[in-house]
């Protein structure tokens, strides 16, 4: 393993989605994360794995799993094993099923008071809502964020989960696990984090409350400056039924955008009222050229001009294919590591494995004799 969280091991509880975003954050830094499934559990993007190929669980690349029965006490007592050598540990289920297995945070920090207990739910470990079912939809919804976002007249438009279950949810429970990391060196203590995706999805909306406040962004969808209100900030369609985007915000790219597409001095991109006008007259310019046509003229510039690549396009574009923002693993094209390090770099994640591939291994290098982990399977703890 590479990164710079090489050296750090961590207990993930397997669930889908955002758990499993995190895991994969953290092992793609190089962390080991051993992941302790159940026996025919679903997959981490929150699929069946029956008869589909593990390969396509991107979700679940760079880690081993064991697979141990949780209510079995010889297979409680082995996750609590696990616990005392692991930096931090990952859960998200729903408040108190870990409490009622024996790996609540009390259980997990008694047996190791450095651990950073992550916890990962929708609504969080309290408040009216805390034991509710819920999905990322609901959670961005209740946040505010999900009013935000769509074009005028028009309902809110769900913003796939990224904005609950990865940015709010997996990827700020990454942050707040390696922020308790960082404490827990000084004070060599562990602690619990609570992430919740319903405040994840308010904390990524910050910037936009504060406008608001400031008078500077209106509650009517399609209104404002970046929720396609203005026509600068916008996607358009090409000659060829493709699509383009337009982030000419600002004075000087909007210059440069005007002299490149061929629009008149006499545009006015802070007349709020002119823009309808104005997205019309950039829609019918746009339409006249095939989007490639337009990355010709305007890909490279400061127009703040890019395609409206689709999924599997993105990984073949030269700036991609240079930076290597995709990688292949086990067959499957997919996102690679991220951020990038210049002493630590991240190696290419290994592909994700079926449940319980790796138990008898994995739980030896975790402290296990062979004895003990024969013994695990034979008292149906282990599988």
């Amino acid at each position: 393993m590479a990164g710079p969280l090489r050296g750090f091991r961590v207990v993930e509880l397997t669930g889908i989605g955002p758990g499993p975003f995190a895991g994969m954050v953290l092992a793609d830094l190089g962390a080991e994360v051993l992941r302790i499934d159940r026996a025919g559990g679903v997959a981490a993007g929150g699929a069946d794995p029956v008869g589909a190929p593990v390969a396509t669980d991107v979700l679940g690349r760079g880690r081993r799993s064991v697979v141990l029965d949780l209510k079995n006490p010889a297979g409680r007592e082995a996750a609590l094993r696990l616990v005392e050598r692991a930096d931090a540990l990952i859960e998200g289920f729903r408040p108190g099923v870990t409490e009622r297995l024996g790996l609540g945070p009390d259980d997990c920090l008694a047996r190791n008071p450095r651990l950073v207990y992550g916890r990962m739910t929708g609504w969080g470990q309290e408040g009216p809502l805390a034991q509710a079912a819920g999905r990322d939809i609901n959670y961005v919804a209740l946040s505010g964020t999900l009013a935000m976002i769509g074009r005028a007249g028009e309902p809110p438009v769900p913003p796939l989960t990224l904005v609950g279950d990865f940015g709010g949810g997996g990827m700020l429970l990454a942050v707040g696990i390696l922020a308790a990391l960082l404490e827990a060196a000084r004070s060599g203590q562990g602690q619990v984090v609570d992430a919740a995706m319903v405040d994840g999805a308010a904390l990524q909306a910050a910037m936009f409350h504060g406008l608001r406040a400031a008078g500077e962004w209106r509650d009517e969808r399609g209104t404002n400056l970046v929720d396609t209100g203005a026509p600068h900030y916008e996607v358009y369609e090409t000659a060829d039924g493709r699509y383009v985007s337009l982030g000419a915000v600002d004075a000087r790219s909007f210059g440069v955008l005007a002299e490149l597409v061929g629009l008149q001095d006499d545009v006015d991109r802070e007349d709020r009222a002119a823009w309808p006008a104005l997205k019309e007259r950039l829609a019918a310019r746009i339409k006249e050229k095939t989007r490639d046509e337009w990355c010709a003229v305007l890909e490279g510039t400061d127009a703040c001009f890019a395609p409206v690549l689709e999924p599997g396009e993105a990984p073949d574009h030269p700036h991609n294919r240079e930076r290597g923002t995709f990688v292949e693993v086990g067959g499957v094209v997919q996102p690679a590591p991220a951020p990038r390090f210049s002493r630590t770099p991240a190696g290419t994640p290994a592909p994700p494995v079926p449940p319980g591939h790796d138990t008898d291994a994995a739980l030896r290098d975790w402290g296990f004799s062979a004895d003990e982990v024969a013994e695990l399977r034979r008292v149906g703890a282990a599988g």
